[in-house]
């Protein structure tokens, strides 16, 4: 065409190519065979898994929750949606803060277990559903435009198929609502990775430093590990680039308007090559992220 760039086709044909690839690398992850097993995986050890860390613990009291809070906003009177809830903890924080709070969870053991610890305080303000966060028509029987806001605390690293959850909240999200979600960064916590500690000594002393050696980042992968020491079964995490992740939002229409990369605060206290790496102040093992749905 007159007045087209020599290059545009060029470029236009490495887009398809990177589009192609990337679609491929989706399928790959979004594994349909895979959910069921994930869901007897998390019935069997849901109530050990609470037992450990349904009380909160300092990963989840310093980086995830602080970091969900600020970028969800004031909750009361709204009304949320607690994608992949577990036991409820966080669903019970929001309840505190005045939210109504709709739990689901794919594991009936972890359901049972959250309407358990509801206090009587909250029992109007909380209620839990077995719901698979992967089933598009399950997730839009809960009501159209009805949340406020939704969460998924670190649960999307968790999940086979991520690909419905977005195709559900524009229509059960109310205009402007948002979908605030944490999970282990994956530029940083990607399968493979190899974390390493370094003590040297010098005139001044000894210095600790620690950091991430990478081998992959950009294929998406499932793989198996532990989230918990003594957890007696390993469970599947499933790592999605970035490109993969936030595009399954905006494929349908979200729009990314804040996130963080919270790490732990530095301490005075003596450094040693364990509490370096599980307390890192300078590599993010979280990602909080925010997509909301566009007014109008």
């Amino acid at each position: 065409m007159p007045g087209e760039h020599p290059f545009a086709a060029g470029r236009e044909g490495d887009k398809r190519k990177g589009e192609q690839r990337l679609d491929e690398s989706r399928s790959r992850l979004e594994r349909e065979d895979l959910r069921e097993e994930v869901r007897q995986i998390w019935d069997a050890q849901a109530e050990w898994w609470d037992d450990k860390i349904g009380d909160g613990n300092d990963f989840q009291r310093e980086l995830v929750e602080p970091a969900t809070e600020r970028l969800i906003g004031d909750v009361a009177g709204a009304t949320v949606l607690d994608v992949a809830c577990g036991g409820g903890r966080f669903g019970r924080r929001m309840a505190e803060l005045g939210a109504h709070v709709v739990g689901i969870d794919i594991s009936e053991s972890f359901i049972r277990r959250a309407r358990q610890r509801v206090p009587a305080h909250l029992a109007e303000r909380l209620e839990y559903h077995v719901v698979d966060a992967a089933d598009r028509e399950a997730l839009l029987l809960l009501g159209t435009a009805r949340f406020d806001g939704a969460v998924a605390t670190m649960a999307l690293m968790d999940m086979a198929v991520i690909e419905p959850l977005f195709e559900a909240l524009p229509a059960i999200l109310k205009p402007g609502g948002c979908f605030v979600f944490t999970l282990f960064h994956p530029c940083f916590e990607a399968p493979g990775v190899a974390r390493f500690a370094e003590s040297v000594e010098d005139e001044t002393g000894i210095k600790t430093s620690t950091g991430v050696k990478m081998s992959r980042y950009l294929t998406p992968e499932a793989y198996r590990g532990i989230g918990i020491l003594g957890q007696a079964r390993t469970h599947y995490y499933f790592h999605r680039p970035l490109q993969v992740l936030l595009g399954a939002g905006f494929r349908n229409g979200l729009v990314v308007d804040a996130l963080e990369e919270p790490a732990y605060a530095p301490t005075d206290e003596p450094a040693t090559l364990n509490s370096v790496w599980y307390r890192p102040t300078e590599i993010p093992r979280v990602l909080a992220v925010r997509m909301r749905v566009p007014r109008g």
